[in-house]
């Protein structure tokens, strides 16, 4: 099941970032330097009381004037519309009600919205004298909070948690969520409308026609599938160093959501540094990934083009070398029914269970055909394995010391599950635990 996902929004240094670190629980931004996945830390997953959700962080904006800052004030807020279940608007306290600030009230009260105000920087239990002046904005009670202290952060979340439309996650296990991602303009919506085979989702050449992610139901082959196509982004004016930000942004709240993503590429145009990025937040994700090289039919075919360009996809998203491609035509319906069948193999995959006894079986074979690592006369040993969970697969190991596993040999390892048991199209996750120590 999806998580209910929370979106922060404000004008700069309002104290986001505080704000978001702090309930994440850490900090989390440049955390991993794996080649090709995102470094730049924008989205996360938190509980609160028991209930999971995600929370984006739209923050980042530099500002050059004033109309800059209202300009990608309001994209901020459009995107968070189109993609949260609950807004979380923080003000600054210290700076009292702005121009700005009642703009983007403005948009969210006519939007009808679920949001919170949130006043920022009140480090003190007794309130400003302007504080009252935040109810100017028509969006219910102000929660004063300190990021910096956490001060009335309890109330806080007890307020999100309470606000999340509890029957929007009751969803039937039974149908497949489909993510279609990508830049604008690669054929997101034209391949949903090639495989419901009507014009639902309304297509464009122009980049950023899609507005709001859409949620497409149909049936194929007695399986229930959901295709949500990721909104495109309108392009403005002096804020173009945004416009790969703000459809990343668009991307999290869809990958979260989804049972497989659907990366698409355009074939044309090769792949680029925001396709490697977005593939970095599905894998990061734990979801199913598929690579759909679309507007083949516009490559200049000579021997071995569709191999080349297979070897170009493995070295450019070294991370997820377990993810399958599929070569497209939206234009020309060709391989179409492929995607769809693929979808629902990967789904099934990142579902799929494995028997405790054939799985230690296979460890054991494995680490008599490559002896396990060892350090300074003390060799890696794994005791027992097991598979802890599904969506993404999770196995743990009890071994002996978690010092002595190398990444190189826990990707030996993951090879050879894989060689063994497939799970073609999702990633899979390791856990090692020393003898002795408690499970989670």
């Amino acid at each position: 099941m999806s998580k209910p996902i929370v979106a922060v929004v404000g004008r700069p240094n309002v104290g986001k970032s505080t704000f978001f670190n702090k309930v994440i629980g850490r900090r989390i931004s440049i955390v991993e330097d794996t080649p090709g996945v995102t470094r730049d830390r924008i989205y996360a997953e938190t509980e609160w009381n028991g209930v999971e959700f995600a929370m984006i962080d739209t923050g980042g904006i530099e500002p050059d004037s004033t109309d800059i800052i209202l300009s990608q004030m309001r994209e901020q807020a459009d995107i968070a519309m189109d993609t949260a279940d609950v807004i979380l608007f923080l003000v600054d306290g210290k700076d009292g009600l702005t121009s700005a600030d009642r703009e983007v009230a403005n948009m969210l009260r006519r939007r009808g919205r679920n949001v919170i105000l949130v006043v920022n920087k009140v480090d003190n239990p007794w309130l400003p004298d302007d504080f009252y002046d935040f109810y100017e904005l028509g969006l219910g009670e102000p929660i004063p909070i300190s990021a910096a202290n956490m001060l009335n952060f309890g109330d806080l979340l007890d307020e999100i948690v309470n606000s999340f439309p509890r029957e929007k996650y009751e969803e039937e296990e039974d149908a497949i969520s489909i993510a279609v991602i990508g830049k604008p303009n690669v054929g997101k919506s034209s391949l949903i409308n090639e495989l419901i085979g009507e014009k639902r989702v309304i297509v464009s050449p122009i980049a950023g026609t899609t507005r709001d992610s859409i949620d497409t139901p149909f049936e194929k082959d007695g399986q229930r599938y959901m295709l949500i196509d990721t909104a495109g982004i309108r392009r403005k004016n002096r804020i173009s160093e945004n416009i790969e930000k703000y459809s990343i942004i668009r991307a999290l709240a869809a990958i979260e959501r989804s049972d497989v993503a659907l990366l698409m590429i355009d074939a044309s145009e090769g792949i680029t540094e925001q396709d490697k990025k977005i593939a970095g937040l599905a894998h990061e994700a734990g979801k199913g990934i598929i690579v759909v090289v679309n507007k083949w039919d516009l490559v200049v075919k000579e021997t071995n083009t569709m191999r080349d360009f297979r070897r170009r996809i493995d070295a450019e998203f070294p991370f997820m070398s377990y993810a399958p491609s599929v070569f497209i035509s939206v234009k020309d319906h060709q391989r179409i029914d492929n995607v769809i069948n693929l979808a629902k193999a990967v789904a099934e995959n990142r579902a799929l269970r494995v028997p405790t006894g054939q799985l230690n079986a296979l460890i054991t074979d494995a680490t008599m055909m490559k002896q396990p690592p060892s350090d300074k006369g003390r060799r890696l040993k794994i005791y027992y394995c097991s598979q802890v969970g599904v969506k993404p697969p999770l196995f743990s190991f009890k071994i002996n010391s978690r010092k002595l596993m190398h990444f190189s040999y826990a990707r030996y390892l993951e090879n050879k599950i894989r060689e063994g048991f497939g799970f073609e199209g999702t990633s899979i996750k390791f856990v090692f635990r020393e003898k002795g120590e408690k499970e989670d």
